[in-house]
Formats: C-alpha cells, sequence, structure tokens
C-alpha cells in the first residue's frame, strides 16, 4: 500500500479532489432530499415550466413532461452517484477511470462551460431584477444611449445592471463559499413563501383555478404537439444533465448509498414537479389576466403596481438567486478547472473562469424566448453531456463492475493511464455520440439550411440527450469489451480508512 501511495502524482491530486474518508461522510437521506429542494426552487425552474406553457402546452401537459424528464433524469443520476458514496470521489477524478487520468479534462471541461452558461444565465436573471427594481425609481435609466451592436440585443441599462450584479458574485466567490450560508438560508425560507405568494395572486386575480386549468394548448393537430414535446422532454433531462454528471460531487458525502439513492427519489421529481406546477399556474394566469403568456417571472413582477412591494421582490430574487449561482454554478466549474492543474488554478480562479465565459456565452439571448430555452440552450448541451453519460455508466457497471482502484486515479502510471493518459476509445464513443445531433443543432442555431439536411437526420435533435447516452455508452462497451484484457480479479477490495495518499 505505502508503495502505491508514493506514486500519488501531484499534477493529479489536490486537497478538493482527494477521496473523503469514511469517518467524514455525514449526509444523510433527508440531507439529499434538502438538497435537490434547494436547486428545485430557483427561478430557472419556474422558466422551466412557463416556457412549457408559452410554447404552447396546456397545464396537464407541461407538468407530465415535467415529471417524466425529471423521473428519466433520476436513473443516470444513481447511477453516477454510486461511485462518488462507494469511493468518496469527485466527478473529475470518476471521469478518469473512463477518459484516462488526462482525458477527464475533456468531460470535465464540457461539464464546466455548461455551468458557466448557468452561471450566465443565473446573473442575468438577478442583474434584469435589480434593473426593474432601479427603474421604479429612476426611469431615466431607460434612456442611457446604446453602447451595444445591434446584433447584441442588449440594452444599456440591463447590461450595466448585469455587470454590477456579476461583479457582486465575483465578490463572493473572492471571499469563499461560507460566506454564501446566511443567503441560503435566506432563500430556503424566502423562495418558498414568495413562490406560494405568487400561487395564490394568480388564483385570485385568475378569477379561480377552473378558468386557469381549463386554457387549451395552442396545438391544432397531434402531430405539432409531439414535435414539440420530444425536444421539450429532451429539455427536461437536459435541465439536470450537469448534476447527472457531477453528482459524485455530493454523493462523495453520503453516508450510504441507501442515503443518496432515498434522498434523490425523495427529493427531485416531486420537488422538480410541484415548484413547476405553480409556474404553470401563474403563466396560464397571465393569459386571463394580461391577454398575453408572460413566462418570464421577472417581466411579469415588472406589472405590479406599487414601488415598494416590486422593490423588495426583486432584491429578494436577486439575493436568493446569487445565493443559488454561488452553490449551484460556481462550485462544481471551479473544481472542473481545478481538475486541469490542481496545483496552479484554486477556487478562485476557477470561479473568474467560470464568471468570464458566463458573459461571453450571451446569456441574455439564451433566455430571450421560450424556444431559444429549450432548443437551443437545454437541449443543445444536452447532447454533449448525454455521451459522457452514457459512456461513464457503461464504463462503471457493464466493464470495471463496480470495481475501481482509487490509488491509480491519481496515478499517472496505472490502470487509467491508457495511451498516454488519454482513453482513445471514450473519445472515438464520444464524438460518435455527439455526431447524430449537430445537423439537428446547426439547423436549429440558424447556420444550416433545413432544406439542406435531410428531415430525419435533423430530427435526431429532439432526442439529443437519449440519443448520444445510447450511441456512446453501447459504442464504448462494444469497443472495450473487443479489447479488454483487465480481468475482475485483479481489482483488489481496499478498505478507505487505510487509504494514504503522499504527495
Amino acid at each position: 500500500m505505502n508503495e502505491a501511495t508514493n506514486k500519488i502524482n501531484t499534477s493529479l491530486y489536490s486537497e478538493d479532489l482527494a477521496p473523503i474518508p469514511l469517518n467524514k461522510r455525514t449526509w444523510n437521506t433527508w440531507n439529499y432530499a434538502a438538497l435537490w429542494i434547494s436547486m428545485s426552487l430557483c427561478i430557472p425552474t419556474y422558466m422551466l415550466a412557463s416556457s412549457l406553457i408559452g410554447g404552447g402546452m396546456n397545464w396537464w401537459q407541461a407538468i407530465l413532461t415535467i415529471f417524466l424528464g425529471n423521473t428519466i433524469v433520476l436513473i443516470p443520476m444513481i447511477l453516477n452517484g454510486h461511485a462518488g458514496a462507494k469511493y468518496g470521489i469527485p466527478f473529475p477524478v470518476f471521469a478518469r477511470a473512463s477518459f484516462g487520468v488526462r482525458g477527464a479534462n475533456i468531460p470535465a471541461l464540457l461539464r464546466a462551460i455548461v455551468a458557466c452558461g448557468w452561471f450566465g444565465i443565473q446573473a442575468w436573471i438577478g442583474g434584469y431584477a435589480v434593473y426593474l427594481m432601479i427603474r421604479l425609481w429612476i426611469p431615466a435609466i431607460d434612456s442611457l444611449p446604446q453602447i451595444f451592436p445591434a446584433s447584441w440585443t442588449l440594452q444599456t441599462g440591463p447590461a450595466i445592471c448585469f455587470f454590477l450584479f456579476w461583479l457582486l458574485n465575483m465578490f463572493v466567490v473572492y471571499l469563499g463559499v461560507e460566506s454564501i450560508k446566511k443567503l441560503l438560508v435566506f432563500k430556503a425560507f424566502f423562495l418558498p413563501v414568495a413562490a406560494l405568494a405568487l400561487f395564490f395572486w394568480a388564483i385570485s386575480a385568475g378569477n379561480g383555478l377552473g378558468p386557469i386549468l381549463n386554457q387549451p394548448s395552442k396545438f391544432a393537430t397531434n402531430a405539432d404537439f409531439w414535435h414539440f414535446f420530444l425536444p421539450g422532454l429532451t429539455g427536461m433531462v437536459g435541465f439536470w444533465a450537469t448534476l447527472s454528471l457531477n453528482i459524485p460531487d455530493f454523493t462523495r458525502y453520503a453516508k450510504s448509498q441507501k442515503a443518496q439513492i432515498k434522498g434523490q427519489v425523495i427529493g427531485l421529481p416531486p420537488s422538480m414537479t410541484l415548484f413547476s406546477f405553480i409556474g404553470v399556474v401563474v403563466t396560464s394566469a397571465t393569459v386571463i389576466i394580461y391577454g398575453e403568456t408572460i413566462w418570464d417571472p421577472l417581466v411579469l413582477a415588472g406589472k405590479f403596481q406599487g414601488k415598494f412591494l416590486v422593490s423588495v421582490a426583486m432584491i429578494a430574487v436577486a439575493i436568493s438567486t446569487l445565493a443559488t449561482n454561488i452553490a449551484a454554478n460556481i462550485v462544481s466549474p471551479a473544481n472542473d478547472f481545478a481538475n486541469f492543474a490542481p496545483s496552479k488554478i484554486n477556487f478562485r480562479t476557477g470561479g473568474l473562469i467560470t464568471g468570464i465565459i458566463g458573459i461571453l456565452i450571451f446569456p441574455w439571448k439564451l433566455i430571450a424566448d421560450p424556444n431559444g430555452y429549450i432548443f437551443t440552450w437545454l437541449v443543445g448541451y444536452s447532447s454533449l453531456l448525454g455521451p459522457i453519460g452514457g459512456i461513464m455508466i457503461a464504463d462503471y457497471y457493464f466493464i470495471r463492475k463496480q470495481k475501481l482502484v482509487v490509488n491509480e486515479l491519481y496515478e499517472m502510471k496505472g490502470r487509467y493511464t491508457f495511451n498516454n493518459g488519454y482513453n482513445s476509445t471514450a473519445i472515438i464513443a464520444l464524438l460518435l455520440g455527439i455526431l447524430p445531433n449537430v445537423p439537428g443543432f446547426l439547423t436549429t442555431v440558424g447556420l444550416l439550411n433545413k432544406e439542406a439536411v435531410w428531415p430525419w437526420i435533423s430530427g435526431i435533435y429532439s432526442y439529443a440527450w437519449f440519443a448520444g447516452f445510447f450511441v456512446s455508452g453501447i459504442t464504448y462497451y462494444a469497443l472495450s469489451w473487443s479489447k479488454r484484457n483487465v480481468t475482475q480479479e485483479e481489482y483488489d477490495e481496499v478498505s478507505l480508512e487505510s487509504l494514504e495518499f503522499k504527495v
């Protein structure tokens, strides 16, 4: 054991990436349930549901789509969470088993970029809330000269508030994660109360639940419904596709497998469905109250009368968004970037990288309309993350039979080195899983003429996560099995309590 531990490579090891010892794992079932309830109660969840209404669904179609999507994504969530709970390792380290000790940077980077996008979206939501509040008291903010190119579709007033809110996020990153704890407590109490208040307002102003729930779908035919439902379902799966990969970052603290499994089952589908129902009801009510579908809660809040009420609401949204953003969209990508150079990139540096990419991704464009939010953002990145999930699950369950040699995950020369640190099999499977979705993505964003692609090829994009997951998973299994030269007898079960990492 000592010989093995002496091989630990400092370029692959840091305190943040080290396995959590068994005696330091304290999360139980209710910790995981609370985690999911907290992460589900956020503005993007509301917008997830309301975007389906904005896209044409009625209330029960939207709720069913959300419930199905979250039940489906729960499966890879639990499967990937197993390795974290068993070995105490985070996602970037777990990915080394299938992609190689250097190749793991590929899925870590793809996952991190998606998290950067979410960081940008949350920062835009918080900044826009600040803008709506300032506009009430200083209407001249709307008269500021336009300084950004017209193609950016970015007004000066909202842009200034966005960058100010972005700087606040970066300041919290500089202070460290501990500084966000009180804000998370505030969010846990405020957001459910605010959501329920909005729910009861919608029922009251919309003349009861009856007229709201009687709003018909806008699809003229069944074909129109299925054309929207399939990518919509993929978008629901894609909403948590990032967490379905890096869930070991959380399950590494689990007291047992049962704790992480039961906690996620209790916390994820019910809380997402319940909070989404509020979004569905409120968005459906806006058609009755205002004569138009208002799917963005901030735009809706801006229509309320009373400066004080709107100001308090917007400040609260900004604070709760700040808390969510740091907890959900900074910690994991910061770890992913640190995986590139553990000795050089710390949490603060990784957080700054996340923040910069979050701006460059133009988040205000991603959530400008329901179709952009679902078809471009949610479905688009699911086509990258689905293949990674398929590869990792195929490797862990069907090739390695849930057995890893933890020490060698931190060694440059071991069974996870493959070819100079890269597993070519995983990279090939990843590319083959992404490839079928490329034509559909290019036509969706307008970079390729729809007439130039056969409909059945571009149609694969509607199943982006599913197609990538199964194509990459099956390809990886087939290629790995054909050249498999490691027998399970070579894996020695080692107590994590006896692991000594000497660097």
